[in-house]
């Protein structure tokens, strides 16, 4: 998707080939360090070497997420020197078909699962440690991980549409904000769903993902509300 908006922009395969990189590394580095600072700083700091050990799982979006900012303002800096509006505009829909494919992996993993329900659609995660009884369980829950990755994927749809049929890339901010709005609102409601997945989050009234999710929404509001103000971009 992105070598067919970079060609229709004349941005050589180059740039591209630095895009996955800077997107990799951000992300897996970004996921990482967001599950050890944001859930489980009490465990890690005791243990800090377990940071590395990234195969015994433990990554967090709104981590990632964050690097991804930071990474992409670097890479439209000094690899496309374009404003970052720019890029983030273009990665969103990718970005967002990602994080579709991220949850159905957490659902075939039988991880960040839901509360216990008897709809008629609940699964049953056999695989499922819950250690608050010490022991497999597979209750039926909420496929909460379904649920997000069908979000993502109509957010995708939408992004697509607003991006080629609407050309709203020409209103710099308008996608990405978008995307930020969506995507983290969907996470918001689908938090009341889930487990929660650090002690803390037994004890508030929103968990720790709604907690970081806030600020991601009303960014977006706020990209939305600037781009609709501004004056289109003919670029």
């Amino acid at each position: 998707m992105i070598k067919r908006m970079f060609q229709k922009e004349n941005i050589s395969n180059e740039s591209l080939d630095k895009l996955v990189m800077y997107m990799v590394i951000a992300t897996i580095v970004g996921a990482r360090l967001g599950h050890v600072f944001f859930y489980d700083w009490e465990h890690y700091s005791k243990h800090p070497i377990e940071i590395f050990m990234i195969w015994k799982g433990g990554l967090a979006s709104h981590g990632a997420a964050i690097t991804i900012l930071i990474s992409l303002y670097l890479y439209s800096k000094f690899v496309v020197k374009k404003p970052i509006l720019w890029i983030l505009d273009r990665m969103a829909a990718p970005i967002a078909i990602g994080a579709t494919f991220i949850r159905f992996g957490n659902l075939m993993n039988h991880e960040i699962v839901g509360h216990v329900t008897n709809v008629p659609w609940a699964f049953k995660f056999t695989l499922y440690f819950n250690e608050s009884i010490g022991n497999y369980d597979p209750s039926p829950r909420h496929p909460t991980q379904l649920y997000e990755a069908l979000a993502y994927l109509l957010l995708f749809g939408l992004l697509l549409f607003l991006f080629w049929k609407r050309e709203l890339w020409k209103k710099p901010g308008f996608i990405f904000g978008t995307f930020l709005t969506l995507l983290f609102t969907a996470r918001f409601i689908i938090e009341y769903f889930k487990e929660g997945q650090t002690d803390r989050d037994f004890e508030l009234a929103i968990n720790t993902g709604q907690i970081l999710s806030i600020p991601f929404i009303i960014a977006g509001i706020l990209l939305v509300v600037r781009s609709v103000m501004k004056k289109p971009s003919m670029e």
